[in-house]
């Protein structure tokens, strides 16, 4: 169990470093890449649903440290992510590409929207990225699926936190 939780904590650095590095490059050029949200998904195809949630639920604390808008957003948007990707899982072919990149092409335009919405609601302020913007994030993020799904895959393997079947 030690070793399972010491690669969830590696994964966890890895998708923060990846979500800071990606949001830095693609900055400039305002798009609005969300790595850590790549990786919730990836934690929702491959872990039991409690662990799943936990982690979404911690990933998305993580950024609301960062933010300046209204705390808690992240946290509940990832969480909500996490409960639509269990919802999904049993139907889709999450080992293909295609369900994959579609899966988060479709969690970040979701993310956002919802993250908007809720600061629109609680903080009477605007966090909208703009719609190139997102679409070049989701785009990017889509793109980054294959790639983090493996990762993700191949670290935890068979461990005892990972769905069987």
């Amino acid at each position: 169990m030690i070793v399972n939780t010491l690669k969830l904590i590696c994964l966890f650095v890895l998708a923060t470093v990846c979500h800071w590095a990606f949001a830095s490059f693609f900055a400039p050029a305002g798009i609005s890449v969300n790595m850590m949200l790549v990786f919730v998904t990836a934690f929702c195809v491959y872990l039991k649903p409690p662990f799943a949630y936990t982690g979404a639920f911690i990933c998305g604390l993580f950024l609301d440290f960062f933010g300046t808008k209204l705390f808690g957003n992240n946290a509940f948007t990832f969480t909500v992510c996490a409960c639509l990707i269990d919802s999904m899982v049993d139907r889709f072919d999450f080992e293909a590409l295609f369900p994959q990149v579609v899966a988060v092409f479709c969690l970040t335009w979701l993310a956002s929207l919802l993250n908007a919405w809720l600061v629109f609601l609680f903080a009477s302020a605007s966090n909208w990225p703009g719609f190139f913007s997102l679409l070049g994030g989701a785009f990017i993020d889509g793109l980054c699926a294959p790639l983090v799904f493996w990762t993700v895959g191949h670290l935890l393997g068979r461990s005892s936190l990972c769905r069987q079947g």
